[in-house]
């Protein structure tokens, strides 16, 4: 016999559902009870409107299966697109619980060749489009708790190795995601006395922002093999982060691949050294020569997860 379901009357907002992880995610949290807003602008891999919105087909898919989903097609990168996100969920189910800011796409350049635009276009879909939808929720929670009815909610942002260790080719995408983390710990510190839990993954699978860059490493394997890049690996974690089960569980950081999730502990004191007085420019360079010497040497520098 099967146990209780894991979101069993939660409400939960994943945007980029349409495709890739996000849908996964969807799916994820349908099957495990939850009523799903499904957002997705429909735009293409370069974040161009595209030729219609996929958010429709994965609220088909759910409904099929027997789960609750409604359709969003607002820009959340935008006040009143976030805006609209929110009332979305409270206006169809009457509350909101867990949202899970997945949204993103690509304009992979070289630092030299990197334009003004093409920063913008992917800061502002990565981290606007995060910070938006969390302070509508946040604003709707922290309300809630001042009613005293303190919620059990729930964020879940996603960052990226290229955040956590910076990516040949990808200034603004690197950018964009070590900002997420940042989000994160300060939204973590913020909204703990609301309710509020916000932790980040940082997953590596297949999806249109990736199955080209790396298309040897993104390939399907062969038939019965287990597929290691499958975004469907990563939805696991996120919904027991967006779940009532993960009471306690705040301000972390989660590398998610295949079947390995690995507790990110990110920047810490090193080797240190302290003169008591100022230091010469000479003397603080050969200090800081031999504490790199003692120091661990930072990860590798690698493509978009």
């Amino acid at each position: 016999m099967s146990g209780p379901l894991l979101c069993e009357g939660r409400v939960v907002i994943v945007t980029g559902a349409g495709r890739g992880l996000g849908r996964a995610h969807a799916l994820a949290y349908a099957a495990e009870g939850a009523r799903v807003v499904v957002n997705d602008l429909g735009v293409g891999l370069d974040g161009t409107p595209g030729p219609d919105s996929p958010a429709a087909r994965v609220v088909a898919e759910i409904r099929a299966a027997g789960g609750q989903a409604v359709a969003h097609g607002g820009d959340i990168a935008t006040t009143d697109g976030a805006a609209d996100l929110v009332r979305t969920a409270l206006e169809t189910y009457g509350r909101l619980d867990t949202l899970v800011n997945n949204a993103g796409f690509l304009r992979d350049r070289m630092l030299v060749n990197l334009d003004e635009d093409d920063w913008d276009a992917v800061l502002r879909v990565h981290l606007r489009g995060h910070f938006l939808p969390l302070r509508h929720a946040a604003a709707h929670w922290r309300s809630q708790a001042k009613e005293g009815r303190t919620p059990r909610a729930r964020v879940v942002n996603t960052s990226s190795g290229a955040g956590l260790l910076g990516s040949v080719g990808q200034g603004n995408y690197s950018a964009a995601k070590a900002g997420i983390i940042g989000l994160t710990l300060v939204a973590a510190a913020e909204l703990g006395r609301y309710g509020v839990q916000v932790n980040a993954i940082a997953p590596a699978a297949r999806t249109r922002m990736t199955e080209r860059a790396f298309a040897d490493t993104m390939a399907a394997p062969d038939a019965g093999s287990f597929d290691a890049m499958a975004p469907e690996n990563v939805s696991p974690l996120v919904v027991w982060l967006g779940a009532s089960a993960s009471t306690g569980v705040t301000g972390r950081v989660f590398e998610t691949e295949g079947g390995r999730i690995t507790v990110m502990e990110g920047w810490r004191p090193g080797p240190t050294a302290d003169k008591g007085a100022r230091w010469t420019p000479s003397e603080a360079g050969d200090t800081a020569l031999k504490l790199l010497a003692e120091a661990e040497v930072p990860g590798a520098v690698f493509g978009a997860g």
